[in-house]
């Protein structure tokens, strides 16, 4: 679905006129945001790759696919690196207790679901994720006090990569490297594209552009606020996913699809080349992945 955001729209439209020339190199950052991590990777539904994915896939096969469409060459290389380096019980703090309504450190804790969910209720804000606890909102204690989200994060049975890089090599040439990590303050992406004429940096909003032979700067603004629903969510590109999809089967017009299957086949098997990669600590050539 990020393809179809008006900041992805935009940023392609810069990058295919050859603003800042030929594309030489691109980092990605996937800022996830500590308490967005602690509550969906740590306590909620991705934690276990048993029961839903390895945290790359389920959180960020959306970036892969990005850059693979910015860069338009197919994936060659791929080597990756990370783990589950915090959320560990040997990491848990002295004195820290299983339950965060029974914890004498509480206050002194960044991941405290207390903080997480009750400061957002007190003040009034009742959206996700709160929401994903109870459709009672006022039993958002009782289900701190008996559910998965009130758990220590150091007490869970997560077991996916809190961290990870990814290094990309393409088709032309073209490198791109991808971190995704918890510690961080929640944003929205970050990137930093490196051509031969200029530089591109975007922030999922505004973009600038750094022209080497002027040495000016230009900034485009494509203003989104994200409020999660479905016309908003991933910064519009769910509205905008769906918009093409529904435009595409009323004009009979197949150009509106952004990806067809062999090209969200070969970001997922980028996204498997890099598990593969990580577990086995080399470098995985996609050749390996082909089927």
């Amino acid at each position: 679905m990020l393809r179809y955001t008006p900041y992805t729209r935009k940023l392609k439209e810069i990058v295919d006129s050859g603003t800042i020339g030929e594309v030489v190199s691109i980092e990605r950052l996937e800022p996830i945001g500590s308490y967005h991590f602690a509550h969906s990777y740590v306590r909620g539904n991705w934690r276990k790759e048993s029961q839903s994915a390895p945290m790359l896939l389920a959180k960020s096969c959306h970036d892969l696919d990005w850059l693979r469409y910015v860069i338009d060459a197919p994936c060659r290389k791929v080597s990756s690196f990370g783990g589950l380096y915090c959320f560990r019980p040997e990491k848990r703090p002295a004195n820290a207790a299983d339950r965060c309504l029974d914890c004498r450190i509480e206050t002194s804790c960044p991941y405290s679901a207390k903080k997480i969910y009750l400061d957002r209720v007190n003040r009034g804000d009742l959206r996700w994720p709160v929401d994903v606890l109870t459709s009672d909102l006022g039993g958002v204690t009782e289900a701190l006090r008996i559910g998965p989200y009130g758990r220590c994060v150091w007490a869970c049975d997560n077991n996916v990569a809190d961290h990870q890089v990814v290094n990309l090599e393409f088709a032309g040439g073209q490198t791109a490297s991808f971190t995704a990590t918890a510690f961080t303050q929640g944003r929205d992406r970050q990137t930093r594209i490196f051509g031969t004429k200029g530089e591109l940096r975007g922030d999922g909003s505004k973009i600038e552009v750094f022209d080497y032979l002027t040495e000016q700067t230009s900034v485009s603004e494509t203003n989104v606020a994200s409020d999660g629903i479905i016309l908003t969510g991933h910064g519009k590109g769910d509205y905008g996913l769906m918009d093409a999809f529904t435009s595409a089967l009323a004009e009979n017009n197949p150009r509106r699809i952004l990806s067809g299957p062999r090209e969200s086949l070969d970001t997922h098997l980028m996204v498997f080349a890099a598990e593969r990669a990580r577990r086995e600590n080399r470098v995985v050539e996609m050749t390996e992945m082909d089927i």
